[in-house]
């Protein structure tokens, strides 16, 4: 089990230099765009356009902050996407481009290799006490709004927008949260090997 602390996330210049990203966690551990296996990450995005296009991957996008975007994914009909909403994923190397609603938006960026790794985001509201058990290669978990506390043996708990990293091995997690609560839960799988 890792915590990673919001204040310690690297922020780093979109792919197409139209804004900034802050990057929750990657795997290979310092790897660049080019070459990661996964990559979790929050933006803001301050003006309608293009998407950066990224050859080989998959994505999901959340919006955590603001009233909303209408993605515009060549071959399916406009897909409007608010903090509500459920998480919309998309292959990250189609012609993309979104229009915001009313204003700047933060959003939440899943990215995953394909072929080599696979991802699940599920938003979670929290009111009361969960437990999770994690059952993918790497757990993800992004507290949002209100922190969490986590029944663990040191009593750790998150703050807003800091994040959870559990492997397979990791054991069943209890979480309460400190008020209203959303939870960001992103499973990622590697994909086996074909022999």
């Amino acid at each position: 089990m890792r915590i990673l602390r919001a204040a310690g996330y690297r922020v780093m210049p979109w792919k197409n230099g139209g804004g900034t990203t802050t990057e929750i966690a990657v795997s290979p551990h310092s790897a660049g765009l080019d070459d990661f296996d996964w990559r979790v990450s929050m933006a803001r995005v301050e003006t309608s356009g293009p998407f950066s296009s990224f050859a080989g991957i998959d994505r999901t996008l959340s919006v955590l902050e603001g009233d909303g975007i209408v993605l515009d994914i060549a071959g399916r009909p406009p897909v409007r996407l608010a903090a509500a909403s459920a998480p919309l994923a998309f292959p990250g190397d189609v012609p993309t481009s979104a229009a915001l609603i009313n204003g700047p938006i933060t959003d939440l960026n899943v990215m995953t290799r394909r072929g080599r790794m696979t991802h699940k985001v599920e938003r979670r509201p929290l009111s009361g006490e969960i437990r999770l058990r994690p059952n993918a290669d790497t757990t993800l978990i992004l507290a949002v709004d209100a922190g969490v506390t986590l029944f663990t043996h040191d009593g750790s708990d998150l703050g807003p927008l800091d994040a959870l990293i559990l492997d397979r091995d990791s054991p069943e997690l209890r979480l309460q949260p400190k008020g209203q609560c959303l939870l960001f839960v992103i499973e990622l799988h590697r994909v086996a090997a074909n022999h």
